[in-house]
């Protein structure tokens, strides 16, 4: 079995904003794959479908961002998951410029709370990750930035990363990772 998860928080004043990142691809990916991910389970909205023969969960963690590993682990050692294979997490990077998306096999949380929640729960940071970018504003407050909404000169380019992470998740279901990761790690041009 295939866990893919998205990052994100519950409720509808953080629907769009760009902490929800994960979520928002998990949206687009279940539409793909034509599964609801509204059944409650493991502190979490999940979704169970086949696709490729391979049998695929897709989670969207009810705990609120900083305590994400808590549902991830429940599930993970429900169904036996071994993290280096058969876990995907999707979520948002203030390092990555709009429009991008960065694929990783393993790494630490690099600030982002959920991800050290998730490691904590696990007991490791071997696992693949679709990072999705956000690039960061200086000016604002981190924690007020991620819990803001795209700005609408952005908007196009943050879809268009959604729409690629999504993509990147759907491969991962029957590819082997670092194949997915050539295909979809894209260097940013050179300004």
């Amino acid at each position: 079995m295939k866990l893919i998860v998205g990052l994100g928080n519950p409720g509808r004043e953080y629907a769009r904003t760009r902490h929800n990142a994960g979520f928002l691809v998990l949206d687009i990916l279940a539409d793909k794959l034509h599964v609801d991910v509204n059944r409650k389970a493991f502190n979490a909205l999940v979704g169970k479908t086949m696709y490729k023969g391979q049998q695929v969960l897709l989670m969207k963690p009810q705990t609120y961002m900083n305590n994400s590993g808590e549902a991830v682990r429940k599930a993970v050692n429900y169904y036996q998951i071994n993290p280096q294979e058969d876990l995907l997490v999707i979520y948002d990077d203030l390092d990555i410029s709009y429009g991008q998306i960065r694929l990783r096999s393993k790494g630490s949380s690099g600030g982002h709370k959920g991800m050290k929640s998730i490691i904590a729960n696990i007991l490791t940071k071997e696992f693949p990750r679709i990072r999705i970018g956000i690039e960061k504003d200086p000016l604002i407050l981190t924690s007020d930035y991620v819990l803001g909404k795209v700005e609408k000169d952005k908007l196009q380019l943050f879809k268009s990363a959604l729409e690629n992470a999504a993509s990147a998740a759907l491969d991962f279901i029957d590819l082997p990772f670092d194949k997915v990761m050539n295909m979809h790690n894209k260097r940013e041009k050179d300004d």
